[in-house]
């Protein structure tokens, strides 16, 4: 007698009633057992709560946590979740339990872009991890090495200032989101690649497409039976981006190798690439385990750093100038501050930045309410813990919604959708997260370690733009009229790019 053939719907619905089932028992075994699960919504079968989600995650998870509380108890198709939505929760698994929350969950879009996980932002907690980390924060994220592109970035943002003073004198209107983004690119291709970007890839438009892709929630990570069909095509989307994002480091990587042949002429001092090319085919060894550092383990860091440099502090730029636009009052109030502090004879030098204190409250306000990643990149528990009384499960994903704790009113009082840098007068609030009401970067051991890189950038952008030049809307748009609306990625950028008309403002 043949086997019998079964049709996909018997196929699914005998995957829907054991799903159904293991559910509702493990639901009653933990009653059974005593332990305490976070409250949330009732999942449906299969999906769980995925079609909660929205279009913007942060804001939908948000509405729910003010019917559940500040840690919740979310289901993602299969994979059981902790949505985190307080300071004071946020503090218990970032601080407290912070090794136990220290690792990363498994995303087909973080495999793939990072050749199995070799980079650092996506990589599972562990040795590897600690030593690449500890590589890129000194090789390239180290306060010396921040002072040390200082001239760098004065000579890029220099010839950003005379692109606009020739806009400026023919009273064009700006594509503002456009030039930082190329502005950050020469920046970042320069200080981690040691050249300028090459027109020949579209560096900036892959970074981005990546950024969109892994940000994007993937039902196959989730439901991971449903991986053969594709059904959002995300990932043919990955597989396309990464070939383009490989093809163009493999050439960077080449050339490199060809340079070193030729005793790099023309090429005296060691950048990144040359750092990392130096690590080739050796051996890291630690407690565990011995790694062989490849090609594919200095393709992956790069990965991981261009994008992290490009994507997040282009899109911190435009959201800081955006709301400078939005509220004029608080633009005078900066361009006042830089007025007294660096005169209007000559332009900002890095060494004026930490004499701009309302330019740091402009910053930290803008984080509060625009953070670079809306949910903090997911953690994933290590072992079975109990937080807050609540059990959390080993494997389980936790998701800080720093965008919900930057709107916390129990924290910023009712005005906590307005936005007033002056909230930060007197504060001692710090932005790297450590009184955990601002957490734009995490905090940790899987905080963001550009940290010092990136606020340079920002702040020296931004208060070179606003010093040299005064700024106002197209077309007699009124800042009522300006869209202020933003789009879910792994990052959070404008939905339109931000148009607006300088006018050169310095005496010489």
């Amino acid at each position: 007698m043949l086997p019998q053939t079964f049709t996909l719907p018997e196929i699914l619905f005998v995957i829907f009633i054991l799903i159904l089932s293991a559910t509702i028992f493990n639901s009653k075994w933990n009653q059974k057992n005593g332990r305490k699960n976070p409250p949330g919504p009732k999942p449906l079968p299969i999906i769980g709560n995925l079609h909660m989600l929205g279009k913007l995650p942060h804001r939908s998870l948000q509405l729910l946590s003010q019917k559940y509380g500040p840690i919740m108890s979310f289901k993602l198709g299969q994979v059981q979740t902790i949505v985190v939505s307080s300071p004071q929760i946020a503090e218990l698994f970032l601080k407290t339990h912070d090794s136990i929350f220290s690792s990363r969950p498994k995303a087909f879009a973080a495999d793939y872009m990072t050749y199995g996980k070799k980079g650092i932002i996506f990589t599972e907690y562990g040795d590897y991890w600690r030593n690449m980390r500890k590589l890129c924060t000194i090789q390239l994220l180290h306060s010396s090495k921040v002072e040390m592109f200082a001239p760098l970035r004065k000579e890029e943002v220099g010839l950003l200032v005379k692109s606009l003073r020739k806009s400026a004198t023919l009273h064009e209107v700006v594509n503002v989101s456009k030039v930082v983004a190329e502005l950050i690119e020469n920046i970042t291709c320069k200080m981690i690649l040691g050249r300028s970007k090459d027109d020949r890839f579209d560096l900036k438009g892959i970074v981005h497409k990546a950024m969109l892709l892994t940000g994007k929630f993937n039902l196959s990570d989730y439901l991971p039976w449903l991986r053969p069909f594709d059904l959002q095509g995300i990932e043919r989307q990955i597989k396309k981006t990464w070939k383009q994002y490989d093809e163009l480091l493999e050439q960077i990587i080449k050339e490199r190798e060809n340079q070193s042949i030729e005793e790099q002429k023309g090429h005296n001092n060691k950048d990144f690439v040359d750092i990392l090319l130096s690590l080739m085919n050796q051996s890291i060894d630690s407690k565990d385990n011995k790694y062989d550092i490849d090609r594919t383990n200095i393709k992956a860091i790069l990965i991981d750093m261009i994008s992290a440099a490009l994507d997040t502090t282009s899109v911190v730029i435009d959201w800081v100038l955006s709301q400078l636009l939005k509220h004029p009052y608080a633009m005078k109030k900066l361009q006042q501050e830089l007025e007294n502090v660096v005169g209007m004879n000559r332009q900002v030098e890095e060494t004026h930045l930490a004499k701009l204190p309302y330019l740091t409250m402009v910053v930290k306000e803008t984080l509060r309410l625009c953070p670079v990643g809306p949910l903090l990149v997911p953690h994933e528990c290590l072992e079975d813990v109990v937080v807050d009384g609540y059990y959390i499960k080993k494997k389980t994903r936790i998701l800080i919604n720093a965008w919900t704790i930057g709107r916390d009113t129990n924290v910023w009082s009712d005005n906590a959708e307005t936005f007033y840098p002056e909230r930060f007068e007197d504060s001692d609030v710090d932005i790297r997260g450590h009184d955990f009401q601002l957490i734009p970067f995490g905090f940790g051991r899987r905080s963001c370690p550009g940290i010092q890189m990136g606020l340079t950038s920002v702040k020296l952008v931004v208060a070179q733009l606003m010093h040299c030049f005064n700024w106002e809307l197209p077309d007699a748009m009124s800042k009522d009229e300006l869209d202020m609306s933003e789009k879910f990625e792994l990052s959070m950028p404008r939905c339109q790019p931000l148009l607006a008309m300088p006018t050169y403002r310095l005496v010489a």
